[in-house]
């Protein structure tokens, strides 16, 4: 018999309910997570995963349970493989489908999870979304449509959407009315009736009365205990869930770890030496397509200006018409090392834009930047980056700088556009610096600060009212009483800062690179109340090569409306520094009374001379030129036999150091020689410092002394200083691993050791190398455990 064409279409629109509410329940998922990414492109591809999962099951509900599972995983991948082109192509990431599949396959879930917000649907962040939306749908069919339990089959889909809403967190608007939409549609779908009895009729009809009434009575009664059972649960749990509306859910993302910079990148102020001593060495291709005009007005200001001591063309110091191009910005220091310190998240091509500052220009910059020899995870951009095409990056909004996370590599090539904020210099004057818990990381200074940076800074404040003219003080002061040297040995801790402040200059105090320059006047600026911090980049004509001779670090003060205002405190290269005894007062100005001078008082006789008691006048007794003479040759005896003294102890204390003891006990002996030949050389090194940077020192002492043209040994020139990291290693070894070391180990210790003292002791002067086998400094020397690392 033929079914009437609206019975027909009766039952197909009846059939459609269920597939239809399981797309959408699906879908409302993908437009919950869709909040925290940017564009629709998530939510478009999610709702097609909804679809075409539920689909391919109502398509193969004829086929065997068995084989639908197969059909739609071949179908979800095909879909997945597009989407995942598709997102590639709309965030411009380099590489064929096969490679971003597998890193998207591979990082999917770390990426989502530390990525920025808003997030931007690049394959990593799209691969799990729509492969659960695909899954979620599939099982949810199956369960309705195959099995006829909607309720379970709701299960996938209400899973997925609780998972999108944890994953969103408080990144976004409690989501009130898409999760009354997912109710609505769950509702319909369970109103809807599934099947109609294969007669048309009731299918109690074949019962007798009795039994027939019965089955009624047992149905209605269940039916009125689960309304009962729904009621009671909506008045118990309905206003705990409704206090919980206005309530801020849990950030699954502070339970992920986000990319990190490696040990080299948390510290980038100490290759600034190691860069200074390589100028040639090419680190990035830097390369301006396209600036636009400030969008206000104001000029650049401190440094960029031309104005103040600062503003000139050397190498060392930044032309006015040069672009700062930053690597990190350090704002934490704790007396020892500045530190990035700062959280990435894993961002798209469309960096977050942040708010200038009130009284600033912006123009926008944009720049094509190919690595050569740079190093690091640190990926330089001029302030502040919006928008990189090229490479996967990783973005702090509190600094403005780029990390990439999988590190750089020689002819990696990326654009960045930047809006490079520009203050104005006439509001510099009278602008106030913030205060309060918002910049208390920036104000922080470190316990230990030495008593003269002290006294240094409070004279500088004393003099100099405004924020503005503390910040020129110091800049003036550093850049008028101290000198640029390339060799300067890297450090930055208070004793470092100490010596570069106050240290004879004869003995290499009062010299540095940009490095000791940027962080003596962040230190004296937070000394002086300004929130300050350290920035490391490159200094570029925006085309070009950019070498390691154009590293350089430069201090930045935060004013009021104005942002954060860059200073430049290096000096001019014909510039003649001043002492600094001229200007800064270690000591009270008025001098103690024992200083007074004392009255004078006229004699008023001449004495008369008082004769021997044995009544001669000289006469047969020892002259004095013999008696000169002889005191002079006992004098010259007693400090031949002490030098003599001396050089035994000295060979002594080596011979026991390089060879007495087990292994581990002649290593370290081996690396107190070393480190015991750098303060005789006039290079001491800091506790503080690990075995691997106090080697990095150790070369560099070597180095600079061959550099400046001391004469040394024959073939010393041409020595291989690499004998020092060797050593350092071993050093280490000792440390993490007692008992391993080896006699050979400790034999090659010694023979690095030698030769290094050697040559440095042959790069001395003539005079000092004669001294240096008697100095009695190691003999009463305390052993420095240098950290192991």
């Amino acid at each position: 018999m033929n079914e009437p064409a609206g019975g027909r279409l009766l039952r197909v629109v009846r059939a459609s309910v269920v597939p239809l509410a399981l797309i959408a329940l699906t879908a409302l998922a993908g437009l919950v997570l869709g909040r925290v990414y940017a564009g629709d492109l998530l939510t478009r591809l999610v709702i097609g995963a909804a679809a075409g999962s539920v689909l391919v099951s109502v398509a193969a509900r004829r086929l065997p349970s068995w084989l639908v599972a197969p059909v739609s995983v071949a179908a979800m991948a095909g879909w997945t493989l597009w989407s995942l082109r598709l997102a590639a192509a709309r965030a411009g990431l380099p590489g064929g489908l096969l490679e971003v599949t597998t890193d998207a396959a591979r990082n999917g879930i770390p990426r989502l999870l530390t990525a920025m917000i808003p997030v931007e649907p690049t394959p990593d962040t799209v691969l799990v979304p729509v492969v659960a939306a695909w899954l979620a749908g599939l099982a949810g069919a199956e369960v309705a449509l195959r099995s006829g339990r909607v309720l379970l089959g709701y299960l996938p889909a209400a899973g997925l959407y609780a998972a999108a809403l944890y994953v969103v967190g408080p990144n976004a608007e409690p989501a009130i009315g898409v999760t009354l939409a997912f109710v609505a549609v769950a509702a319909v779908g369970l109103a809807a009736p599934t099947a109609r009895p294969p007669d048309g009729g009731d299918p109690s009809a074949d019962l007798t009365p009795g039994v027939r009434a019965a089955v009624r009575l047992r149905l209605a009664v269940s039916a009125t205990l689960g309304v009962a059972v729904v009621v009671g649960m909506v008045a118990l749990l309905g206003p705990v869930i409704a206090g919980q509306v206005d309530g801020r859910p849990v950030d699954p993302r502070r339970y992920v770890q986000p990319p990190q910079v490696q040990t080299l990148d948390e510290n980038p102020l100490i290759r600034i030496s190691g860069w200074a001593l390589h100028p040639e060495q090419k680190l990035l291709d830097v390369t301006t397509v396209g600036s636009g005009a400030p969008s206000a007005g104001g000029a650049p200001t401190g440094a960029d200006t031309g104005k103040g001591p600062a503003a000139s063309g050397s190498p060392a110091t930044p032309a006015s018409d040069s672009v700062r191009i930053r690597l990190a910005v350090l704002s934490d220091y704790d007396g020892v090392t500045w530190r990035v310190g700062a959280t990435y998240r894993n961002a798209g091509r469309i960096l977050p834009a942040s708010t200038p500052a009130r009284d600033s220009a912006v123009r926008t910059v944009r720049q094509q930047i190919t690595v050569a020899e740079l190093s690091g995870r640190l990926l330089p951009a001029m302030a502040t980056p919006r928008e990189v095409s090229g490479a996967r990056v990783a973005y702090d909004p509190a600094t403005g700088t780029l990390i990439r996370p999988e590190g750089l590599s020689p002819g990696l090539r990326y654009t960045v556009t930047s809006a490079q904020e520009r203050p104005d210099a006439n509001l510099l004057a009278t602008a106030n610096v913030p205060a309060g818990p918002e910049v208390a990381r920036v104000l922080r200074v470190a316990d230990g600060v030495p008593e003269p940076l002290r006294r240094l800074a409070a004279q500088l404040a004393e003099e100099n009212g405004a924020p503005y003219e503390r910040a020129a003080a110091i800049e003036q002061f550093l850049a008028e009483h101290y000198r640029v040297a390339a060799d300067a040995p890297s450090g930055h801790a208070y004793p470092n800062l100490g010596y570069f402040l106050f240290g004879p200059r004869n003995a290499g105090g009062q010299a540095g690179t940009s490095e000791q320059f940027a962080a003596a006047f962040a230190v004296l600026g937070r000394l002086t109340g300004l929130p300050t911090r350290v920035v490391v980049g490159f200094q570029s004509g925006g085309q070009g090569p950019v070498r390691a001779g154009d590293a350089y670090a430069w201090p930045e003060v935060l004013f009021d409306g104005l942002g954060w205002v860059s200073f430049n405190p290096l000096p001019r290269p014909d510039n003649e520094p001043r002492p600094v005894e001229e200007d800064f007062r270690p000591t009270p100005e008025d001098p103690p009374p024992s200083e007074a001078p004392a009255p004078t008082v006229e004699p008023t006789a001449s004495p008369e001379p008082v004769a021997a008691l044995d009544g001669s006048t000289g006469r047969g007794g020892v002259s004095t030129p013999v008696l000169v003479a002889g005191g002079s040759g006992g004098l010259l005896l007693l400090v031949g036999a002490l030098l003599l003294t001396l050089l035994a102890m000295r060979r002594s204390l080596t011979r026991a150091r390089l060879g007495r003891g087990d292994p581990e006990q002649r290593i370290v002996g081996a690396w107190r020689e070393v480190t015991d030949a750098l303060r005789l050389a006039g290079r001491p090194v800091g506790a503080d410092l690990a075995a691997t940077e106090v080697a990095g020192h150790a070369r560099h002492a070597l180095a600079a002394a061959l550099v400046t043209g001391r004469r040394g040994r024959p073939g010393a020139a041409g020595m291989d200083v690499g004998g020092v990291d060797e050593l350092a290693d071993l050093l280490n070894q000792v440390g993490f691993a007692p008992g391993a070391a080896t006699a050979a180990q400790a034999n090659r210790a010694a023979e690095v050791t030698t030769a290094y003292v050697a040559t440095l002791r042959s790069a001395r002067p003539w005079w000092r190398r004669l001294l240096w086998s008697t100095h009695p400094a190691p003999l009463r020397r305390r052993p420095t455990n240098h950290s192991l690392r």
